[in-house]
């Protein structure tokens, strides 16, 4: 009897520790992720255009963050449409700051990966504080934070913070409803899918190109790629479905060191 008592105290005693350790992570992730904010913003940055001949001339269409050498800004191969390139008198900016008046750096597209919507631009002036890459694996149930730009410049450039669970890790083809929807680009990732990550996180259309951190070391481990919107866009911010995906930034890697050359 004497032992079976010993045996339940111990097993409680076991218990509290393991759940005064997982209370202890939370509150010391709790307590860094404000520092960690505050050394992730510097490095995020607006991604849009600059038309000379147009009202507002300045438009912010997504979200980047600062890699390599702190002239190379990653995100969505969809911000910065291939159109523009071509368009005399519109030209990719970034801007870089917050408030009001952020600097507007002119910049390039240096490197695309349409399979898996990422580009690299090249910007303009001083380098800026780059981001780090993170080498470590993701679990689903782990929680990260994302930075951008939500609703864009209305009330000028102030970045968001969201966070949320890994909640699937899954390709990312999406089966068509009928066989007129089997394009050729659809068929081909159904063959070859590559992977994602779903949040259960509120994100929006201007969080394209989000860098996705470990709240307690700013590691980037994913691209905020798109968000699952309920009905149509024009609701995206009146009824977000709270469905996110992201790309590994182990494709943003391989951008990086195969496709882009200074």
């Amino acid at each position: 009897m004497l032992f079976c008592t010993c045996r339940v105290t111990l097993l409680i005693v076991r218990t509290l520790l393991c759940l005064g350790c997982m209370l202890l992570a939370t509150a010391n992730t709790q307590a860094a992720l404000p520092d960690v904010i505050a050394k992730i913003k510097p490095s995020v940055v607006g991604v849009g255009t600059y038309n000379k001949l147009a009202t507002p001339r300045a438009n912010l269409i997504g979200t980047g963050f600062v890699v390599g050498d702190g002239t190379l800004i990653a995100t969505n191969n969809h911000v910065v449409p291939t159109s523009i390139e071509v368009d005399t008198n519109t030209g990719f900016v970034v801007f870089v700051g917050t408030g009001t008046s952020p600097d507007v750096r002119t910049a390039t597209v240096v490197a695309r990966d349409s399979e898996h919507d990422l580009a690299l631009l090249k910007i303009t002036g001083s380098p800026l504080p780059s981001l780090h890459l993170s080498p470590r694996p993701v679990r689903e149930g782990e929680i990260y934070s994302f930075t951008g730009f939500p609703i864009g410049a209305v009330l000028g450039l102030y970045p968001v913070t969201h966070r949320g669970m890994v909640s699937s890790i899954t390709p990312i083809a999406v089966p068509a409803r009928t066989a007129k929807e089997l394009s050729v680009a659809r068929l081909k990732h159904l063959k070859n899918p590559f992977v994602v990550y779903q949040f259960d996180a509120t994100a929006y259309p201007g969080n394209s190109g989000s860098p996705v951190y470990h709240q307690d070391t700013g590691e980037v481990i994913a691209v905020i790629n798109k968000v699952l919107v309920q009905t149509s866009k024009e609701n995206a911010l009146s009824q977000p479905s709270a469905i996110t995906y992201a790309i590994p930034v182990r494709h943003l890697n391989q951008l990086l060191s195969s496709r882009y050359k200074p």
